[in-house]
């Protein structure tokens, strides 16, 4: 917060509030979420408004100047120079000013608001053929406005150049209030079009006093020069384009309300050439002499950043060279004579045409900016040093003398990028907690800076100079055109209203880092954090703002998960990234001062379904539900809980105990009195109560033993007594809420040859011989095994982590020999898998056990490889279980759909129900609104006889509760495709 009296503070808050129609907000959580972009550097804003419109943007600006406030305008926030952070006044333009204005094919221009995400504009104009050429790999959440500030480029840049190649014309507000619409071309008198006088005036004259220094000071034959002000844009010989000079500025000069931009013809087909070579050096040295054959893209990547990917070639590094044309065909022979033509410096190649196959691999170079942040041996790294670019001739020597400075200085990073512009990412294993290795980062930064200058290149090549670089830019352009960068800014920004401290007068670049006031120490926590070193904030460091959590759509035939409550509200404290900027202010304690009680923390996390989708699609692992569960420990710790803690955090205990009573139970659910027991618990009054079932699976199955046999957990006569023995996991929902899941599974297993066993309720002791006999049917009195769910997911990490030691106990004897532990609800699944193991860190058999979780689907594939599922021949529809997706996978389940004739892909997204999310009051309508973003559409647009496959409980009851169709468990189809029936007792 800036040095003012609480007056002036109130003061800028009423007059904000009432010359703004937008939102103003100077709450700590929405402040708390703007303090970061996707750098290293941290600034804490005064407050944040998101304008309705350009009238909005001015009213703001006007209160602003009066009280001599600063203000930054932003866009998605993914910068990695932190030039989306400041003091004064956040300009969110992606709450509002996200218009698409007017699309004209013929002409290929569109006119677009700051804050239109670039996968919107693209989707507009594809159905003329056309597109907006810069695609970064943000390109899913990033805004229009963002991409201009920045001058952003992408991988298609070799084709298609650079935002500042895209931009035909910019209405801009300048702090003192003035109205600009800069384009290209002179006026009568020589000066830039489409500004006041007192700008069209000082920009001739400075202009005309500089031509020397602007036609000798910027270097040439340089595609991703982006550093500094591009002034040798309004140059005479360069057509007066100021529209291009203001591009990339940073929102230093001006605020943009809106532009008009060039849109280009796509081809009609593209084809992928996959070009493999011995190392980075040799794919770095190659990538320029491909520019002849005119391609797409020329993407590099290097192994230890790939991994064991499908799809790759042979090779240590590869280059992703897409080709384009009128065909397929067309693509693919200039993509087969692409690899003709490089094959001598190739150790191999591959052509994908597929384009599910190309979105698999563009995916991996996309996600790059956020794996990069993890070392191979975990530790962390960091941007600093991401893009900077020299003349692709170049590349290669200068990525030799670049990884022999990092050794150097003793540091590690793994460079990928844009290889056909010259242009290099990297993230690098800087120590900035300490002042050593911050010393270490400074000293670094000007090695590179010389060095990046020796080759002929730019410090920026994509992603502007911020704070990060700009420090540096006298070693670029030398300090006399500097000094022009700082005369251009005083005369558009007098007053220094926009942006300070970015580009022009620069903070140093080792001041206001992101780390500053984090604990130095871990934290005590519950959880054990295997891949941060059990250190809470070093797994909150994990989000570093590159927001793919913020993608809106997931896309025709994607299957991620996150982030649902994100899509569901559109609200950046719902993201992933949101609540990691949180979780980290709370540890910094200068904006959220309560700690684990703050109840900023609490309310953005209050809407986190705990998918865990974040744990496998954020491409830095931030796992926001375990996250989660951490916070609300701590948070409730001897205080009262919400009703739903106590009625559906303790599910398994309630439902032990009502199970007797399941008639009666379902009949009064039934009954008006269901209202005021659904208040007490918390529970969703929309929300229908889930049937009890009459006979639980586990005594189903003690019944379904023959009389007279003896307690080794054979099956009936007529049934395989020989089969391999797997542990069937009773999971609290299959055993009280669905039955005919484990009646089904039980079913299938053993048509498969395997002979499933049901895990006791209290620790054995080995019978003669060493084997561990089944206890008999009165032991059913016992509370049954639990894998802690639901009190992980609430919170309740003391009982949660009782209930999995007592699991531990039991199990552990019995997965032996490398029995599988079958788990049917994928969400008990992932808790044994990751929850339990990480909750009894200190109990090396809970890794174990860990690692014996298997899926229906696994399971099958693993035990009984040689075994035919029915053929059932029918299409399916349906939705892959969230926390399978996140933590299991799902390739074993599709290669058992194919061979059983389930035709067909389930949707990403999330059911919404989440366990006890959905039923918690409050939740209901994000929970509807979750469904209707992927499962419900997709159920709806189905032929009637489709099979909707839904392997989790909450899946099939938000199914049934909002769409009205049965959804089966896998085990279900297959079980009813042997000519079996569920047996007696089923909940339906």
């Amino acid at each position: 917060m800036a040095d003012r009296t609480e007056t002036e503070q109130r003061n800028l808050e009423q007059e904000l509030a009432a010359a703004v129609r937008g939102e103003v907000s100077f709450a700590a959580a929405d402040r708390a979420l703007m303090t970061m972009d996707a750098s290293n550097y941290r600034r804490v804003p005064e407050a944040v408004v998101a304008p309705r419109d350009a009238a909005d943007v001015a009213a703001a600006l006007r209160v602003c100047r009066e009280h001599g406030v600063p203000v930054v305008a932003r866009g998605a926030g993914t910068s990695i120079a932190g030039q989306a952070t400041g003091v004064g006044v956040v300009l969110d333009f992606t709450r509002h000013m996200r218009r698409i204005v007017s699309l004209d094919p013929a002409a290929r221009t569109a006119v677009v608001q700051p804050g239109v995400i670039l996968d919107d504009l693209r989707a507009a104009a594809a159905p003329h053929g056309l597109t907006f050429g810069p695609d970064p790999s943000t390109h899913s959440r990033c805004t229009l406005g963002g991409m201009i500030g920045n001058n952003s480029c992408g991988s298609h840049s070799v084709a298609w150049g650079t935002t500042a190649d895209s931009v035909r014309e910019l209405e801009l507000l300048t702090y003192g209030g003035e109205e600009v619409r800069a384009g290209r071309g002179t006026d009568s008198t020589g000066a830039p079009t489409g500004l006041p006088p007192r700008l069209r005036d000082g920009v001739k004259a400075l202009v005309d006093q500089e031509l020397a220094l602007l036609r000798t000071g910027y270097p040439h034959d340089l595609p991703r020069r982006i550093s500094g002000y591009a002034l040798d844009a309004l140059l005479p010989e360069a057509g007066t384009d100021l529209a291009r000079a203001l591009t990339g500025s940073e929102g230093t000069l001006g605020v943009l309300t809106e532009a008009t931009v060039r849109l280009v013809e796509t081809p009609a087909a593209r084809t992928l050439a996959v070009l493999g070579y011995p190392d980075e050096s040799a794919a770095a040295e190659a990538a320029h002499t491909l520019l002849p054959h005119r391609p797409m893209t020329v993407e590099g990547m290097a192994a230890d950043l790939v991994g064991g990917a499908a799809g790759l070639p042979k090779g240590g590094a590869w280059l992703f060279v897409e080709m384009g044309g009128t065909s397929r065909a067309e693509a693919a022979a200039r993509a087969e004579a692409l690899c003709r033509a490089a094959a001598d410096g190739t150790t191999d190649h591959a052509i994908v045409t597929d384009p599910a196959g190309q979105r698999a691999l563009w995916r991996i170079r996309e996600d790059a900016s956020g794996t990069a942040t993890r070392m191979p041996d975990g530790s962390e790294a960091w941007p600093g040093w991401e893009d900077c670019a020299v003349p692709p001739a170049q590349l290669g020597p200068y990525l030799r003398d670049f990884r022999a400075l990092l050794a150097q200085h003793h540091l590690r990073g793994t460079p990928y990028g844009h290889f056909g512009d010259g242009c290099i990412h990297i993230r690098i294993d800087f120590d900035l907690m300490t002042a050593p290795g911050i010393r270490r980062f400074r000293e670094f930064s000007t090695d590179l800076a010389e060095l990046v200058v020796s080759h002929g290149g730019s410090l920026s090549g994509e992603h502007g100079d911020g704070q990060a670089r700009a420090e540096l830019l006298p070693r670029m352009y030398g300090p006399e055109l500097v000094g022009l960068f700082g005369r251009f800014k005083d005369l558009w920004d007098p007053a220094a209203g926009l942006n300070p401290g970015m580009l022009v007068r620069p903070a140093k670049l080792d001041e206001n880092l992101r780390f500053d006031g984090l604990p130095r120490r871990p934290v005590p926590v519950e959880f054990g954090y295997p891949h941060d070193d059990g250190d809470f904030s070093a797994a909150v460091r994990r989000c570093v703002g590159v927001a793919k959590c913020r993608t809106e759509s997931l896309g025709a035939g994607s299957s991620d998960v996150m982030c649902p409550s994100f899509r569901a509200t559109g609200e950046e404290q719902h993201s992933t990234r949101g609540r990691a900027r949180l979780l980290h202010e709370m540890l910094t304690g200068e904006v959220v001062t309560d700690g684990w009680r703050s109840p900023e923390v609490r309310d953005a996390l209050d809407l986190c379904l705990s998918c865990k989708g974040c744990r496998s699609d954020c491409p830095v692992g931030v796992d926001m539900a375990t996250y989660k569960a951490e916070f609300l420990h701590h948070h409730y710790a001897g205080r009262v809980r919400p009703a739903s803690h106590y009625s559906m955090g303790r599910l398994p205990q309630w439902l032990h105990a009502a199970a007797p009573a399941a008639p009666l139970l379902n009949a009064l659910a039934r009954t008006p009195l269901a209202a005021p027991g659904k208040r007490l618990a918390g529970i969703a009054p929309e929300r229908p109560i889930p049937r009890l079932a009459t006979e639980p699976f586990t005594r189903w199955w003690w019944r379904r033993r023959a009389p007279g046999r003896p307690a080794d957990g054979r099956p009936a006569e007529g049934r395989p007594a020989d089969g391999r023995p797997v542990i069937l996991w009773p999971d609290t929902f299959t055993n009280y809420l669905s039955p005919s899941v484990g009646r089904s599974a039980v079913q299938v297993l053993e048509a498969a040859g395997l002979r499933p066993l049901l895990p006791p309720t209290a620790p054995l002791r080995p019978a003669a011989g060493g084997a561990f006999p089944q206890p008999r049917l009165p032991r059913l009195r016992r509370p049954p095994l639990c894998c802690g769910l639901t009190y992980v997911s609430t919170g309740q990490l003391d009982q949660a982590r009782k209930v999995m030691r007592r699991t531990v106990e039991v199990l552990s004897p019995l997965l032996r020999d490398g029995r599988p532990l079958v788990v049917l609800e994928p969400s008990c699944a992932a808790a044994l898998r990751t929850d339990l193991p990480e909750l009894l860190s200190d109990d090396p058999r809970a890794a174990r056990l860990a690692a014996s979780v298997r899926t229906f689907a696994q399971t099958l594939e693993e035990h009984a490889p040689d075994w035919q599922p029915p053929r059932v021949n029918r299409p399916v529809t349906g939705q892959t279980h969230c926390h399978q997706h996140a933590v299991l996978g799902d390739a074993a389940d599709r290669r058992l759909r194919e061979r059983a004739g389930l035709a067909g892909e389930l949707t990403g997204g999330c059911c919404g129900l989440a366990g006890n999310f959905g039923f918690e009051r409050g939740h209901y309508d994000v929970s509807v609104s979750c469904a209707e973003d992927q499962l419900l559409p997709a159920v709806r647009d189905a032929a009637p006889h489709t099979e909707v496959l839904a392997d989790g409980f909450s899946c099939r009851t938000q199914l049934e509760q909002l769409g009205g169709r049965r959804g089966r468990h896998l085990a279900e189809v297959l079980a009813e495709g042997l000519g079996e029936e569920p047996g007696e007792g089923d909940e339906r």
